[in-house]
């Protein structure tokens, strides 16, 4: 459990416009992102002593201000938000067929892929936060140098004690090629204590014919707990202080879209181990959180909360 001054809930990575698709030929627009949407649904999860953060960089263009004003009324922190005046921010469209997520982007001047150009901001807020979680999406959308000074930093709080998650979410197109997305994953799986990984992606890429052998790669790369999440499949956990288990996911009738199912499993399971729960108790409450989110059109689903 974390305690004290370190109550604070720190996602790193890139918030976009969200063009979510809710009927034939309509879309709703919002604002949406891997990471961003863990925070929107830790903050919801978290006591209220806790403080929920968002480190990025935006514009200074109208939406940019919007996004923030966004944040704020959803009570996340912007204060570890750069601004960089001649950036805007990423917008992404969501197509659906039947569950499925068809992505279409337009990023090329997204201030978050400057997130990482400064070190001294980034260990200033990093060092503050109790839990930091970051994804494979934060690491592709970044240059290889700053792919490098973000993990540098993140060590550094985790060696101090901070929390630190990882969910691999794969995203093939925006990695150079096969070899450094590799690469990218296993460098934040290094500085990571929880990884999050999904066995439809990490299987194929990496060779693997059963998610525990995903869990050994991860736990060689200096992780303490992997949670492979696989789709209808079991669940495969483990962790070296309670051990392996595998867990079944619940039965959904009917999926509406897939998004953020991966973002509000690592909500809710962050959530509950940063407030002292068993990794298994975390399990059941991310699993939960997740089958109620594909069950709604969007990414942020205020819905499951009522």
């Amino acid at each position: 459990m974390i305690t004290g001054k370190k109550r604070r809930f720190l996602a790193v990575g890139e918030c976009m416009v969200e063009l979510a698709q809710i009927g034939p030929g309509t879309y709703r627009r919002g604002f949406a992102g891997d990471t961003f949407n863990t925070a929107w649904y830790a903050r919801r999860l978290l006591p209220a002593d806790w403080a929920v953060g968002y480190l990025s960089a935006t514009g200074a263009d109208a939406v940019s201000e919007e996004m923030r004003g966004f944040f704020r009324e959803a009570g996340i922190e912007t204060k570890a938000l750069r601004v960089v005046p001649d950036r805007t921010v990423g917008l992404y469209m969501i197509s659906t067929k039947a569950g499925e997520r068809d992505f279409s982007y337009w990023r090329g001047q997204s201030a978050a892929r400057l997130l990482a150009e400064d070190e001294a901001f980034l260990t200033e807020h990093l060092s503050g936060a109790g839990v930091v979680h970051f994804s494979g999406i934060t690491l592709a959308i970044l240059p290889a140098a700053d792919r490098q000074r973000l993990c540098r930093a993140i060590g550094a709080v985790r060696a101090a004690g901070t929390l630190v998650s990882f969910d691999t979410n794969l995203r093939p197109r925006l990695w150079q090629d096969t070899e450094s997305m590799k690469a990218g994953l296993m460098l934040g799986a290094s500085v990571a204590d929880v990884v999050l990984p999904s066995f439809d992606e990490d299987g194929p890429l990496f060779g693997e014919t059963a998610p525990q052998q995903t869990i050994v790669r991860y736990l060689d790369a200096g992780a303490g707990t992997v949670v492979v999440k696989n789709g209808a499949a079991p669940l495969c956990a483990f962790s070296r202080a309670e051990g392996a288990f595998e867990m079944a996911p619940r039965r959904v009738e009917r999926v509406i879209d897939t998004t953020a199912a991966g973002d509000s499993f690592a909500a809710a399971l962050m959530s509950r181990l940063a407030t002292g729960q068993s990794l298994k108790e975390a399990a059941v409450r991310a699993i939960d959180l997740a089958a109620a989110v594909i069950q709604a059109p969007g990414a942020l689903v205020p819905e499951v909360f009522e």
